[in-house]
């Protein structure tokens, strides 16, 4: 069965078809900065191009399941995926990264870092951020740096609009507890 476009115009071709590459190229300008901005937040800076450029090929493949009124949300959530799937691959560590620095100390390759680490140079909010789970921390960043709320967070997260309300309300409630920990 052929997806229609809104106004159902028998007329229309499938949502495939009129989401050509016109169409990519207005919803790539649209919203590049920001997946790019989610990655620079998230990811080693050698990574950050590539990471951009894979959500951006899957949102070509999978085109016809972009929503229509919660594009930035879909590529949020499918950059979150990206993300995970980068965190897992095994990485190459090569012989000379282990040795010693120009001072003579152990020098040690170099790791993925948790988001709140890249992003966040206050101790005390570090703390406080490292306290809780992955989830909350995504929640909150969502949120907060990304600027997501209401039926673009839910959509973000793959819940409803109330379980996307409560998931930040929990988080919230667990981010003012470790603060609150910490002093």
């Amino acid at each position: 069965m052929a997806l229609r476009l809104a106004g159902g115009d028998p007329t229309a071709g499938d949502l495939r078809t009129e989401r050509d590459t016109v169409w990519f190229d207005r919803f790539f300008a649209d919203h590049a900065t920001s997946i790019h901005r989610y990655f620079v937040r998230r990811a080693d800076p050698n990574d950050v191009e590539d990471l951009t450029a894979e959500v951006f090929a899957t949102a070509w493949r999978r085109r016809d399941k972009v929503p229509a009124d919660f594009e930035l949300p879909w590529l949020y959530k499918t950059a979150s995926f990206v993300l995970a799937n980068h965190r897992r691959k095994p990485t190459l560590t090569l012989l000379a990264d282990y040795g010693h620095d120009d001072s003579g100390g152990a020098r040690h390759p170099s790791r993925s870092v948790d988001p709140a680490e890249l992003v966040m140079v206050d101790d005390e909010v570090r703390r406080a951020m490292s306290r809780l789970s992955a989830r909350d921390r995504s929640v909150l960043m969502l949120h907060a740096w990304e600027g997501l709320d209401g039926e673009g967070l839910a959509h973000a997260l793959g819940l409803t609009r109330g379980g996307a309300a409560a998931a930040l309300s929990r988080a919230r409630a667990r981010l003012r507890q470790a603060w609150e920990d910490d002093h």
